[in-house]
């Protein structure tokens, strides 16, 4: 039925800072997730090829530490050049199984250098072909000393069947004006996606969708200490002083009403399914819509620059 969505949530770990053997697990996922006729599958954020535990354990804000150079070099290695091609295999696998599908990664953007990181929410839909990459605007706390600033091009949504879908990462979720913007355009699913954390998923996937009046999937990765690989530059240093759990899961889904629909998953990988249906936002905006009736554009109004950032520009 058009109004009905299947949707699939991978709670998984990623092959930490493993970008082929992570990609391998991401296909594989994908084609679990068309056995059950999923519709939109989701990845955490940073799942590709995964996020930098290493900075809370490692003296990460140390000045010109090798540690922290030669794992910072690695993760770049790792990371996801788009215009190369690098997802073309899973762009294929979106394709061949009628799935859309948003990918948290890492991207080592050409259009900026090639060199520095972004943390990357990309969206594919069920052609196949990437129609957005939101680059994180602000990267939290010491995630500044890995990934770079992004822009505002990637703050678009997208139609799947007859839901409009959008999303964001992590703490940008807790960024009222880049909702907003999302909400502007017709956004009725939202797709939150985090590193890994019930204590990040509990209240703010309800809060956004009572804000909203949206269905919000929140997908979160696991990590535990087993997961880094033997290869992992200084994995003794890192073990050191790293817990054993890094990151608990707690995907999860509230209804337009704000009231949980599947509640938060924690310690279990796998992947979570659930069936929506775009009726219950009708009936929730019936009372209140954030950017419609119930609101004041000739009080208060945002502007969104969606330019994509680059420190060249070439004319010929």
């Amino acid at each position: 039925m058009e109004n009905h969505l299947k949707v699939a949530l991978a709670q998984i770990a990623p092959v930490w800072l493993d970008k082929r053997a992570t990609i391998q697990k991401i296909e594989a996922s994908i084609q679990a997730a068309a056995k059950e006729r999923a519709e939109l599958i989701v990845f955490g954020e940073a799942f590709l090829p995964g996020y930098p535990f290493w900075l809370a354990h490692t003296e990460g804000a140390a000045w010109d530490l090798k540690v922290n150079k030669e794992l910072h070099a690695h993760y770049a290695r790792n990371s996801i050049q788009i215009e190369t091609g690098e997802l073309d295999s899973i762009c294929a696998l979106a394709k061949e199984n009628n799935m859309a599908l948003y990918l948290g990664m890492m991207e080592r953007a050409k259009d900026r250098g090639g060199h520095s990181l972004y943390c990357s929410l990309v969206y594919i839909d069920q052609k196949g072909v990437i129609k957005s990459a939101h680059r994180k605007l602000q990267p939290t706390y010491d995630e500044r000393l890995t990934w770079a600033p992004g822009d505002g091009n990637g703050l678009q949504v997208h139609p799947l069947k007859q839901f409009t879908v959008g999303g964001l990462n992590c703490w940008e979720n807790w960024m009222p004006l880049p909702r907003t913007a999302l909400y502007g355009q017709g956004e009725n699913l939202h797709v939150a996606v985090w590193p890994g954390g019930l204590h990040n998923t509990k209240d703010i996937t309800r809060f956004i969708a009572r804000e909203s009046r949206s269905y919000v999937i929140s997908v979160s990765s696991l990590m535990t200490t087993s997961d880094f690989p033997e290869h992992t530059p200084h994995l003794g240093e890192i073990l050191k002083k790293a817990p054993k759990v890094l990151a608990n899961g707690g995907s999860c889904i509230a209804g337009p009403d704000g009231e949980w629909i599947v509640e938060p998953v924690v310690d279990k990988e796998g992947i979570i399914y659930e069936i929506l249906d775009v009726n219950r936002v009708y009936e929730e905006r019936q009372n209140f819509d954030p950017v419609g009736h119930y609101s004041r554009p000739d009080v208060t109004k945002l502007i969104v620059n969606r330019e994509r950032q680059s420190t060249v520009e070439i004319k010929n």
